[in-house]
């Protein structure tokens, strides 16, 4: 089969598209022929060499595809099955990896390359939104990167809660985005000072929950937008991880709560893992929650993906088609 290899750390011209063997699904494992991948940052920090793996590597966890063999001991699988995970092996292929236990059963309703670009990052915003800090009526969230993958989902999720949400985005695209996902408010941070912005909507007040994916240029404005007990939520380091934090300063700012969640902690059991994506696979088939594909491209061109990924220009979601 093609599969996109990394040999060496380095740029985007370090993924190989190479001939490998098919890999064979172990105990408690299953082989899906991958119909769509869904490109994640995080894959560039590991092509980059910044977290450790062993080389050569495959990169890509979300995929979905069809069910082409299983594994000893898999009984909920089979040959046939549309099906698709946030946590698979090797998914820059045609032939992919995944453990049986964190791998769904994919809705006829929703498309394979829905399934792709929705499991991870609208897993993260429906526990976010639903367990983090479970918004209700009469919250008021600010969300930045609100028009990117999972900023657009949260919006959306945190507007069927009844919150009102308060975004924040790099250009006026991207801001008629983020109106169109449901927020109420919306903060051009390039031209506005969104700390200041922030205390003008709350009247002063600020927020319930602040949910940061951008980190180290956004950290410490963003626990001046809390009111009294508040949240911040910080989700993600886009612009740099955040500096050592001295606990005392969330006292300071009004006996601040301060995590950092994963979505691993997140999916702990098969019963949270269910609840997450069928959630989000029933809205998708209402109508309710709208997931943007942005480009496509064939898995040759995993090097063209990434980059395009890179340039943090990307509308919503970036997919590799075997």
């Amino acid at each position: 089969m093609h599969a996109i290899q990394v040999h060496e750390f380095g740029d985007a011209s370090k993924l190989s598209f190479d001939d490998v063997a098919v890999p064979e699904p172990q105990a408690g494992q299953v082989r899906v022929r991958v119909a769509a991948t869904g490109l994640n940052f995080v894959e560039v920090y590991h092509r980059k060499g910044q977290y450790p793996n062993l080389l050569p590597m495959t990169l890509g966890a979300e995929f979905a595809g069809v069910v082409d063999a299983v594994g000893e001991g898999v009984t909920d699988f089979h040959p046939g099955d549309r099906v698709g995970t946030a946590n698979g092996i090797g998914g820059y292929a045609e032939y992919a990896i995944a453990p049986a236990a964190k791998l769904l059963h994919v809705p006829a309703a929703i498309s394979l390359e829905q399934a792709a670009a929705v499991l991870l990052q609208g897993m993260t915003a429906h526990y976010l939104a639903l367990s983090t800090f479970p918004l209700k009526a009469g919250d008021t969230a600010l969300m930045h990167a609100a028009a990117g993958g999972v900023g657009h989902l949260l919006v959306q999720i945190g507007r069927r809660r009844g919150a009102r949400i308060l975004a924040t985005v790099s250009t006026d695209e991207k801001a008629q985005l983020a109106r169109m996902a449901g927020a109420e408010e919306v903060i051009l941070y390039t031209t506005d000072n969104f700390e200041t912005a922030v205390k003008r909507l709350t009247g002063g007040k600020g927020a319930d929950v602040v949910y940061d994916s951008v980190g180290q240029t956004t950290f410490a404005m963003s626990l001046n937008c809390l009111k009294p007990r508040g949240m911040l939520v910080l989700y993600g380091q886009a612009s740099g991880p955040v500096e050592p934090v001295n606990p005392q300063v969330l006292s300071q700012k009004g006996s601040l709560f301060l995590t950092r969640p994963t979505l691993a902690h997140y999916v702990l059991t098969r019963e949270e893992l269910e609840w997450r994506a069928n959630d989000l696979f029933n809205w998708m088939s209402a109508g309710e929650l709208i997931v943007r594909i942005d480009r496509r491209f064939p898995l040759a061109q995993a090097a063209d993906a990434q980059t395009y990924m890179e340039t943090r220009g990307t509308r919503g979601k970036v997919l590799l088609i075997p």
